[in-house]
């Protein structure tokens, strides 16, 4: 393989997707120096250890400072339009930073008062106007990390409650005025303080500085590198690879995007040299980098951020996640299988490829690592501190190896990007953060659940399709954390009280679909991503990503019929379900691509084709779909009515194949 080539790809991928300035040299000691800080700041926090009390006495104090320190960096690292990120830093810019420390810095000074004299509800003068300035300060640094839709959304709900008795009947409430709205966002622990940021600060940067240091000492290649050796060799191989190395980089980096610029400039390569299409390889990735993120142990803010809203541990959610990510892996492992076997694309030499042994002597200890993180999550439940002892531990092993062994320049560069990485994600949840408060002063929260079920007419069908719509729709316009918090209070409730439905598999429900504006067109920013790589065009990819990826699309509406899916329930009931749901899923992904695993090719005439796929197709709906309530049926009726389709469709499939054999016995693929 061509490093240097895949090297350029990724360069140029990274170039599109990121609008990250470059600081002048006098500043590039800014972004490591607050990460630094921010850690410090954390661990004093997290373990108690009385060295920073000054900010993290009071547990307001530490988020303030949180923001206080990320907040400012974003105006130096994302400019005002796009076109200024080849250009020197503004002075405006430079004035909005000081600004943004200097309100952002009020607000740590005030944390005691604030929270003593109850000025959430009646602040001083000086109070009021650093929270008029606090206020258009994250608006306008959501809007250049997150862009305009946060920006515009936020910026629209975050006003709300100041023409709230204007509105029409379903969202009206009663009205505040301009100066209760802004201290109420900024000094109560219901907006900027929130929920959200709780979550960052508490659960999210730990695991964010992990995932850094993960990639920054060789994590990604090591993953990459037992992938192929592993699975490299057999048909569609490349293709496979992509799954193993991204659901595992995935699941640590939570992050879509750079899960396809990490795996993707090698797996999409290689899925272009057995012969498999551009746009179908750049839709392998996008899939395989989408299903990443949803996969446990590490899921991303927004997972961290579902624990503290279902007030469970996070190893509670991670275990939830477990049998949707593993249905929605097999079902894109099937279609790549199906797909490899139709089109005999066969694998790569063995030559071409790594050792296993030699790879895992290399990367033992990411396992390693790996398993410690697991054991102090699941068996500890430890999860605020848990990545902190899995980055110590892996950085001194790092150390130990000659290969990986850092110098100066790596520590720097580690530093620089968690900072991005940190400055972006604070502007973002201290914007949607506003947008919470604003329905939790208004007391919209509590009724807008209401207005749902009225609207959806008492239907839980109705109101899951409403609620995945709104999601997919918030998702394109928003990032899934964004979404997220928003449906999480606004949906959620409506859903759980309305439909009876589990608390978990409902939330679960929400961050799936989404998640799922990443694969699917106008705006799969995943698929895109991939197709920068792979130098297909975009729209083709999102639509490969979108049928590949098929099987997420019902996922959510299994589990969340059934929440045996997501580990609620006996023992044996949860076994069968998982078996059931396994069948369901094969059967499906094979009649996608035509082909199934022990019968061939589903027909061999246009026509006979069209019949078997429809028949398998229904086959695996009805055996995957849970029975009962709201559900009409029972599992018994619909396991008969798909083994009644399913197993006429695979005879069928097999007289098509017998028939279809020439005169010379060899058989068709």
């Amino acid at each position: 393989m061509n490093h240097a080539s895949q090297q350029e790809e990724a360069g140029t991928a990274k170039e599109q997707v990121s609008q990250v300035r470059s600081l002048p040299h006098a500043l590039r000691w800014l972004p490591g120096t607050v990460t630094v800080l921010l850690t410090l700041m954390t661990l004093d926090y997290l373990f108690n250890l009385g060295w920073l009390t000054v900010v993290t006495g009071l547990e307001t104090q530490f988020y303030y400072a949180v923001v206080a320190l990320l907040l400012p960096l974003v105006f130096l690292l994302w400019p005002m339009f796009p076109s200024g990120r080849n250009k020197p830093v503004p002075w405006y810019d430079y004035g909005l930073f000081a600004a943004t420390a200097i309100v952002a810095g009020y607000f740590v000074v005030q944390a005691e008062p604030i929270l003593e004299r109850g000025w959430a509800f009646a602040a001083p003068e000086p109070a009021v106007w650093f929270s008029y300035a606090y206020w258009l300060l994250i608006l306008e640094a959501a809007r250049r990390a997150g862009g305009w839709p946060i920006a515009l959304i936020v910026a629209l709900f975050s006003g709300y409650p100041m023409v709230a008795d204007i509105m029409p009947g379903p969202i009206q409430a009663f009205p505040s005025t301009l100066e209760q709205t802004a201290i109420y966002h900024t000094m109560s622990t219901e907006s900027i303080m929130g929920v959200p940021l709780q979550a960052f600060a508490s659960l999210v940067i730990g695991f964010l500085i992990f995932g850094v240091v993960l990639q920054k000492t060789g994590g990604g290649a090591f993953f990459i590198n037992l992938a192929f050796a592993l699975l490299g060799h057999v048909r569609g191989g490349p293709a496979k690879v992509s799954i193993f190395a991204s659901g595992l980089m995935g699941s640590m980096s939570g992050s879509v995007i750079t899960n396809v610029l990490t795996t993707g400039v090698l797996s999409i390569p290689a899925m272009r040299r057995i012969g498999m299409s551009r746009s179908f390889a750049g839709g392998v990735e996008a899939c395989a980098s989408t299903g990443g993120v949803l996969m446990p142990p590490v899921m991303g803010a927004t997972a961290f951020i579902m624990a503290m809203f279902l007030d469970v541990p996070y190893a509670t959610v991670a275990l939830a996640a477990v049998i949707p990510s593993v249905l929605y892996f097999l079902g894109l492992f099937i279609q790549i299988d199906a797909y490899a076997a139709r089109n005999d694309i066969k694998g790569l030499p063995k030559l071409e490829l790594p050792s296993v042994k030699q790879t895992l002597k290399e990367g033992w200890y990411f396992i390693f690592v790996f398993v410690l993180l697991v054991w102090m999550l699941l068996v500890m439940q430890r999860e605020a501190v848990a990545p902190f002892y899995a980055t110590a531990l892996l950085l001194v092993i790092n150390q130990l190896s000659k290969s990986h062994r850092w110098g100066w320049k790596n520590v720097t560069d580690t530093l620089n990007s968690a900072a991005k990485l940190f400055a972006e994600l604070i502007a973002i949840l201290a914007g949607v953060g506003m947008l919470v408060g604003a329905l939790s002063m208004t007391g919209l929260s509590g009724t807008i659940a209401n207005d749902f079920i009225h609207l959806a007419g008492g239907s839980v069908p109705l109101l899951l399709v409403m609620g995945a719509l709104t999601s997919f729709v918030l998702g394109i316009g928003m990032t899934v954390t964004a979404a997220y918090i928003f449906l999480a209070v606004a949906l959620a409730p409506a859903l759980i009280q309305g439909g009876g439905l589990d608390p978990m598999a409902v939330h679960m429900f929400i961050l799936y679909w989404g998640m799922l504006s990443f694969i699917t067109p106008p705006v799969a920013l995943g698929a895109f991503a991939a197709a920068t790589v792979a130098g297909a065009r975009p729209m083709e990819t999102g639509l490969q990503a979108m049928r590949l990826g098929s099987v997420i699309y019902f996922i959510p509406f299994m589990f969340v019929l059934n929440p045996a899916l997501i580990m609620q329930g006996t023992p044996l009931g949860i076994v069968l379900v998982f078996c059931q749901a396994v069948l369901g899923i094969v059967l499906f992904a094979s009649a996608m691509q035509g082909y199934l695993i022990g019968v061939g090719r589903l027909g061999h005439t246009p026509a006979m084709e069209v019949i078997i796929r429809s028949l398998v197709l229904i086959a695996g709906f009805c055996v995957a779909l849970p029975g009962g309530k709201p559900i009409p049926f029972s599992n018994l009726e619909l396991l008969s009515v798909g083994l009644a389709t399913g197993i006429p469709a695979i005879l069928l499939a097999r007289w098509s194949r017998h028939r279809a054999i020439p005169r010379n016995g060899v058989t068709p693929h």
